[in-house]
């Protein structure tokens, strides 16, 4: 359809090796996008209402999803637990200190937990406070002070550092290393945080030296990093390359020919698995996961064994004494999505018809809600909206020939890798 590449530049914004099968298998859980914002920095006010307006946020559920997921982990009892950047709300201290306090029972009970930050957590120059009447300025944290505060969480016994960047590189256990890229522009912040990321050619080369020594070794890798280094939607890499790596193409197939096979990263807040081979025909998997700050409050159970990868993901529906908990979460961010979409259509100055552009905002809301959630599928009202709006553009809609959804699935899939590099 002539169309659906204007839906998509309107979407919101804000929304290894390898090694056989019979290794044991190690069980992972992830994390993304937790946005934590310290108890000590969200009073009830009017500064905190505005905050929570203006992002579709509400700090108190955020805080109770937090709980019930990490009460979920500790009954699971996974190995590992990764966390794919953006831990704090807004780089505050505090917040980064409070999530490490609400971590720490979960090492206690054994569970190693590996972090990688997020444009949203090193030296973020407008991080708040929401007190009274008004926001306030709220102390950050540096590059340094990052590895220091989660120097248990990857840092202080990582078998090798990047010098560039906060990239380091993890033993799982004997057979499978985890490498964590740093692909954050902390050093570029002035005003507030750049949202789009890159791999610094210093980290690349070390990253290439790892997986050239885990290759002679026979050590499987995975990767973690915050932003997507694959595509997951139509056009992404044209209107939405913030939430990519610069040159994610080139990046993408140079990693994956020298062996890396899977990559877990968030940003984006949408739940959604996809993947790209290279020239020289090596596959590359991209597991992207939900925010734990607003719907569909997402969080990935794994099984790793080497030769194949199974996922299962798990949603936070209800919480304790919050009657229409997730109804009321979807409606919330809706609401704030269809004011973005109609926003972005004024800014672009687009002459359309005030009953086309309803028709428009109203597709583009529902694609993007679907993208969230993964495996989105075009429901009835979907394709209606698509006809109606198509009709009125004087196209015709033909739902079938467009693609929804990258392969594979997104939400619950068994990822089988091949037994060789080519």
């Amino acid at each position: 359809m002539r169309f659906i590449w204007l839906l998509l530049l309107l979407v919101p914004s804000f929304i290894t090796g390898y090694a056989s099968a019979d290794r044991a298998v190690i069980k992972i859980s992830v994390m993304s996008d937790i946005h934590f914002l310290s108890s000590r920095l969200a009073v009830e006010g009017e500064a905190l209402s505005a905050y929570e307006r203006s992002t579709g946020r509400n700090i108190r559920d955020q805080h109770a999803v937090l709980d019930q997921v990490l009460d979920e982990i500790e009954r699971e009892m996974p190995e590992i637990l990764l966390i794919t950047g953006d831990m704090s709300n807004h780089g505050e201290r505090l917040s980064h200190l409070e999530l490490i306090e609400q971590l720490q029972p979960l090492q206690q009970k054994g569970i190693r937990i590996l972090v990688i930050p997020g444009n949203h957590d090193v030296s973020v120059p407008d991080a708040n406070a929401y007190h009274g009447a008004k926001a306030t300025a709220a102390e950050t944290i540096s590059k340094e002070e990052f590895s220091e505060i989660y120097s248990m969480f990857g840092y202080s016994d990582a078998l090798s550092r990047d010098d560039a960047s906060l990239s380091y590189l993890s033993a799982i256990d004997e057979k499978t290393w985890l490498l964590c890229l740093d692909t954050n522009r902390y050093d570029e912040h002035t005003t507030t945080s750049v949202t789009g990321g890159r791999l610094r050619p210093q980290t690349l080369e070390w990253a290439l030296a790892v997986l050239h020594e885990a290759k002679e070794k026979g050590i499987s890798v995975l990767g973690m990093m915050h932003h997507g280094l694959v595509e997951h939607m139509s056009y992404q890499s044209a209107f939405f390359s913030d939430y990519l790596v610069e040159d994610w193409e080139k990046h993408a197939d140079i990693l994956a020919d020298a062996g890396l096979r899977i990559v877990f990263t968030g940003h984006f807040h949408a739940n959604d698995i996809s993947l790209r081979t290279s020239a020289a025909g090596n596959t590359i998997y991209d597991v992207e996961t939900a925010s734990l700050a607003h719907y569909p409050f997402a969080w990935r159970l794994m099984n790793w064994s080497g030769a194949e990868l199974s996922v299962e993901t798990r949603f936070v529906t209800s919480l304790r004494g919050n009657t229409g908990f997730e109804e009321v979460s979807r409606q919330r961010l809706e609401s704030l999505t269809r004011r973005v979409v109609r926003n972005r259509l004024e800014r672009m100055g687009m002459l359309i018809a005030g009953h086309t552009s309803e028709a428009l905002t109203d597709v583009i809301v529902k694609l993007s809600m679907l993208h969230m959630r993964g495996d989105e599928k075009p429901d009835r009202e979907m394709e209606a909206a698509i006809r109606h709006f198509a009709t009125l553009m004087g196209d015709e809609a033909e739902t079938d020939t467009f693609t929804f959804d990258f392969p594979p699935g997104d939400n619950n899939v068994v990822i089988l890798l091949k037994d060789e590099m080519k």
